[in-house]
């Protein structure tokens, strides 16, 4: 399938597209005043321990303090340790090739200088488990937590979890500084979360210093190349600890370039320590790459067809880390956009943004799926809708399930939906065609990046899964709760509205004591229904309360928003006297 990575950027905002074919099958969004903090290291300060949880909250200088599990803990070492490193400078934010070009250790090494700007690079995609030879993916998420290899060995330290772990008050304590590394963005009312598992990734390995494991991406298929990378990397362990992760990038590439590139990233991971010992809680001691460099990282793979950008900037940008710190043979697939034609419309891609949002999807068949988001979870409602089949109930109905399961899983990578997920197929007779539908489900995640995990249908239609989280979904990054319904998707009716205004009414002439009438401004639907369809309600009020109401009409006033005005009844006159004023008579002046 042709793959594109489409790229449209303002001042704004920036997005990234991947099309699959001519679809959009993953947006990425970020706006130019909240940039993604995912990848961010930072030095913390715990601000409270919370034993019956197993958790703390960390101060690491954002509006929310950050949450840690225990699980996610690891005892970083003593300032004395951390300040016996050598004589490499400290790491800056921002630092690129350049920065590394005066460095002894690293001059005509082509394998550590293909890497120096990894400590900017945390993994992109996070550790799938489940594979029983290898239980590693191309790239483990920052701070993902490193399970065993088919030794077995290293999964009570990896996973953080067993009997021998300890309690969270016996690791940490309030005011304790801490290293740690942002492993999902803030959500919602929610702060980051964050792990003290550092991960640093190479251009061909992923250092893990808290973990002391050597794993093989398992997208590496050949057991030959496999033992020669394991053997390498093993016997390039580094003096102080630590395990590393053998990306798909090293496949093929010579022992000197991978011994380089575990050696910088060992150094890498010292002069964090350094800084970390050194600087103040709470402090930023790295940040990520940008959306255009981070999302070229991630998506850039030998398998796509072109990049399109339509920055000139930018473009020159991603040729020069395509050619640092990518793949060089690859620069030629990058192209500059050019022209007024804004770059999403000349690749169909807006309209597909906008469906993105919509509540309701169709199917090519004719039925339609129905996405209701929670805060507790997303649910998917699959329906026949206008697609009623050729032959029995059960295939027109098999047939619907199978293309939803296909959409279904589309649409979640497309919308970035993670957490809870249910999907409510359409009920099914035979326990066959219920695997089938399993089946198409687990065929389809293999195109999701995102760690997922899918349990059995059951005998109700019902599937329930998990899928990562780690970022704001595509609703919650371009749209804002409605000033109307306040976010709850709904509105009063006209009934309601009109019902309120009549016992607000009530309410004004009872506060006043005495009224002769009323002004009410309101919207114009809402007027009509007064003046109109409740005209009779209305006339009884005004008897009731034996005053005049008045209705106008107000454009600029919201669907539940109205004005009442209280007309007090007018005093009456002071009558004027009726007697006969005497009339004196002013004597003459003397003359």
């Amino acid at each position: 399938m042709r793959k594109q990575i489409v790229v449209d950027s303002s001042a704004i905002e920036t997005r990234v597209a991947l099309m699959e074919g001519n679809a959009l099958a993953e947006l990425h969004l970020e706006s130019a005043e909240e940039r993604s903090i995912v990848g961010h290291v930072f030095k913390g300060r715990v601000v409270r321990v919370l034993p019956g949880m197993q958790a703390a909250f960390v101060d690491i200088g954002l509006e929310k303090a950050a949450f840690m599990h225990v699980s996610d803990v690891w005892n970083t070492p003593s300032e004395d340790e951390a300040t016996d490193v050598s004589d490499d400078q400290g790491l800056e934010h921002g630092d690129t090739l350049a920065a590394f070009a005066d460095d002894p250790e690293l001059t005509g090494d082509p394998g550590e200088s293909a890497i120096a700007a990894s400590l900017e690079r945390p993994p992109p995609e996070p550790l799938r488990l489940g594979d029983e030879t290898e239980t590693f993916a191309e790239d483990p998420e920052p701070g993902a937590e490193v399970a065993a290899d088919d030794a077995g060995e290293g999964s009570d330290e990896s996973a953080g979890e067993g009997p021998s772990k300890p309690s969270i008050q016996d690791i940490l304590t309030k005011g304790q500084e801490v290293l740690v590394q942002v492993s999902k963005e803030p959500i919602g009312t929610k702060g980051a979360r964050i792990t003290s598992h550092i991960s640093l990734p190479g251009r061909f390995v992923v250092y893990t210093p808290t973990a002391a494991h050597v794993g093989v991406s398992r997208r590496i298929e050949d057991e030959k190349e496999r033992k020669r990378l394991r053997q390498i990397v093993e016997g390039g362990l580094q003096e102080d600890g630590g395990g590393f992760i053998v990306r798909t990038a090293c496949e093929g590439v010579s022992k000197r370039e991978i011994l380089a590139d575990m050696r910088f990233l060992g150094r890498v991971w010292r002069n964090l320590l350094k800084k970390n010992a050194s600087s103040p809680a709470p402090s930023l001691l790295h940040e990520d790459l940008d959306i255009v460099l981070r999302s070229i990282r991630d998506l850039f793979t030998s398998d796509v067809d072109r990049v399109i950008v339509d920055d000139q900037a930018h473009h020159e940008r991603i040729i020069e880390f395509v050619e640092g710190i990518l793949q060089p043979k690859l620069k030629s697939r990058v192209e500059l956009h050019e022209g007024p034609e804004p770059i999403f419309d000349r690749y169909g891609l807006e309209t597909q943004v906008r469906r993105g949002l919509e509540r309701r999807v169709w199917l090519k068949s004719g039925g339609y799926l129905v996405f209701d988001q929670t805060e507790a979870l997303t649910t998917i409602d699959v329906n026949t809708g206008r697609f009623v089949g050729k032959s029995t109930h059960e295939e027109t109905v098999l047939k619907t399930n199978l293309e939803a399961a296909r959409v279904s899983i589309d649409q979640l990578r497309l919308r970035n939906i993670g957490g809870i997920i249910i999907i409510d197929f359409i009920d099914m007779e035979q326990a066959t065609n219920r695997k089938r539908v399993s089946e198409e489900l687990e065929e389809a995640v293999k195109r999701d990046k995102a760690r997922t995990n899918i349990l059995r249908i059951s005998e109700l239609g019902l599937v329930q899964m998990t899928r990562k989280r780690t970022r704001d979904n595509l609703r919650q990054l371009i749209t804002s709760p409605c000033p109307t319904c306040s976010g709850e998707g709904r509105v009063r009716s006209v009934e309601s509205l009109a019902a309120q205004v009549l016992r607000d009414i009530r309410r004004q002439v009872a506060a006043a004591g005495e009224a002769s009438g009323l002004r009410l401004k309101m919207p114009s639907e809402l007027a009509e229904a007064l003046r109109r369809r409740f005209s009779k309600a209305m006339s009884e009020t005004r008897k009731k309360l034996g005053v005049t109401i008045e209705i106008r009409s107000d454009r600029t006033l919201r669907r539940n928003d109205w004005q009442i005005e209280v007309i007090a009844p007018e005093k009456p006159a002071q009558p004027r006297p009726t007697g006969k004023r005497k009339r004196t008579r002013r004597k003459p002046k003397e003359a």
